[in-house]
């Protein structure tokens, strides 16, 4: 079952660029327009990521047909001196994991 989600204001532990990130994790051939209302941004905030992304070496994307398949450099490791030696597959990992465990606690909620 899809909740509305509500606006949020002040700060946040994911930042944009991470959101955008798993999304397209979860789904190499989304769109900007799938990604931008998943993450509550703009398509415009969207693209602009999506090109921070790629000019940082963490993204490229292939053109197919009408629509773009992407693929994530898991290898490249984070920006942050803190996060020294962690790379994106490390971080996706622990995405994925909460998306999981999130989603095992709302099946569950819907079977009582």
């Amino acid at each position: 079952m899809d909740r509305a989600l509500e606006p949020h204001a002040g700060w946040t532990f994911l930042t944009n660029h991470a959101r955008v990130l798993a999304a397209i994790f979860d789904d190499h051939t989304v769109r900007v327009r799938d990604i931008a209302a998943r993450c509550q941004l703009t398509e415009r905030a969207v693209q602009k990521i999506i090109s921070d992304l790629e000019e940082g070496g963490y993204l490229t994307h292939e053109r197919q047909g009408r629509s773009n398949v992407y693929r994530i450099a898991q290898g490249t490791f984070l920006r942050h001196p803190a996060d020294a030696g962690a790379t994106v597959a490390d971080l996706l990992s622990l995405l994925v994991h909460q998306d999981n465990r999130r989603a095992t606690v709302a099946e569950a909620q819907e079977t009582h």
